[in-house]
């Protein structure tokens, strides 16, 4: 791995970096085909693509009741992390509930309300490997909102993973299905014999998982098409070369997508963060993805000229994780708008926000963090107005309402109004 300085980079070399996507059109014509059969053929198709795609005989889609057991039988230890991680993840999204408001507006009586969505689905990898935390980030905002119903969809698994059905057990669903990939988004979409339909969709996936909410957005609605997950780490020499090079490595861990990035104002630690990631990359099980993470077009360790250029490298890329790790980070934050979510200091790596510090982990990639947040409580609600108006508050108005309603040709508009007068 080597260094780039960021005002040498070609046009290539700078799409690749900005103009990342969710690799979803190279199936999205399979997905629409799997999304058609789910949609006419209910459970039977479900059954058939849980055989085909995971190579597992599913009887039972709802095994509500099997995560309830795997609660009860986990390790402890296990159990308790889980606990703990949903403690933390759920104080922190009651702080987000908003209060129904109503004012006055010279004598207008306006005001807002907020109603939780009726039925949610959230989807929560875990297959042959374990997602715990998936599931505390998309069931525990929705039950703090109120939301009635929150049901999971999960892969399916010789046998099903016992720590991610306990960990959507303590997170508090209501229901539990035994499908993945884009046949459960189409399931929840659309309605099964044994799965509920619902009215908004959410959490990470692959590709697949990703093309399936983006053919059913309309339908029902959904959080965001995430793409692969990306770090963006922005660093000065007064930072820890290892934590920055163990944070770049922790998330090319994820699969040999994921974007790891540094931008730093200094050469020379610059390339103390390359070789510390030399050493630390090959000390890890998975250095195989993580090398091929490290090195594909997104990923890089990138000398800036100053930290002005590292901070609008860092708006234009948007990342989904920020980390700060320098002198005046606040500094720095006040200065960056666009990011899913920051991590300041030396001492907060990625992963406490991944697990267990609180802050939710389903978060925007590709830049979407330019145009919308992550995963929070209000993604689960609704929000009403009303107003009361007395007769000296409309008569306030009347000018101003008949005006612009004939202006417009809503002449009917304007007589509502006059008629109350007559």
């Amino acid at each position: 791995m080597n260094t780039k300085e960021i005002a040498d980079l070609g046009p290539d070399e700078r799409r690749a970096l900005f103009d990342r996507d969710a690799g979803i059109e190279s199936v999205r014509s399979d997905v629409r085909d799997i999304i058609d059969r789910v949609r006419t053929e209910g459970d039977v198709a479900v059954r058939e693509f849980c055989r085909d795609f995971d190579g597992v005989e599913v009887g039972n889609i709802d095994i509500t009741d099997d995560a309830e057991r795997a609660y009860e039988e986990i390790d402890a230890e296990i159990r308790e992390a889980i606990e703990d991680a949903a403690e933390n993840i759920r104080e922190f999204h009651e702080a987000q509930l908003p209060e129904d408001w109503h004012e006055d507006f010279d004598g207008r009586e306006l005001g807002r309300r907020f109603r939780p969505i009726e039925r949610v689905g959230v989807y929560a990898p875990g297959g042959t490997a374990a997602y715990p935390s998936s599931a505390l980030m998309g069931v525990i905002p929705a039950k703090v909102a109120g939301v009635e119903q929150v049901a999971v969809a999960t892969p399916p698994g010789e046998p099903q993973n016992s720590i991610t059905l306990a960990a959507i057990h303590a997170a508090g669903a209501d229901r539990v299905y035994r499908v993945g990939g884009a046949q459960a988004i189409a399931a929840m979409a659309y309605g099964t014999e044994q799965v509920d339909r619902v009215q908004k969709i959410v959490g990470p996936g692959n590709r697949w998982v990703t093309a399936a909410k983006a053919e059913v957005q309309g339908d029902v609605a959904i959080d965001f098409l995430a793409g692969p997950s990306e770090l963006l780490v922005l660093a000065d020499a007064s930072a820890n070369p290892k934590h920055v090079a163990s944070d770049m490595v922790a998330q090319a861990e994820h699969d040999e997508n994921a974007s790891a990035v540094t931008v730093t104002d200094d050469a020379d630690f610059a390339e103390e963060i390359v070789e510390e990631i030399d050493r630390q990359a090959g000390e890890r099980e998975r250095e195989d993805v993580i090398w091929a993470a490290l090195e594909n077009d997104a990923s890089g360790v990138f000398v800036a000229r100053s930290m002005s250029e590292g901070l609008l490298f860092a708006e234009e890329y948007a990342a989904e994780h920020l980390s700060i790790q320098a002198e005046n980070d606040e500094e720095l934050l006040n200065r960056i708008d666009s990011a899913g979510s920051v991590f300041l200091g030396s001492y907060t790596p990625v992963a406490a926000g991944d697990y267990a510090s609180g802050t939710n982990h389903v978060l925007p990639t590709t830049g979407l963090a330019k145009i919308t947040g992550g995963l929070s409580v209000d993604t689960f609600l609704r929000s009403t107005t009303v107003q009361r108006l007395d007769e000296d508050s409309l008569d306030s108005l009347s000018a101003t309402i008949t005006t612009l309603a004939e202006a417009e040709g809503l002449e009917a508009h304007a007589e509502s109004v006059r008629k109350r007068f007559e």
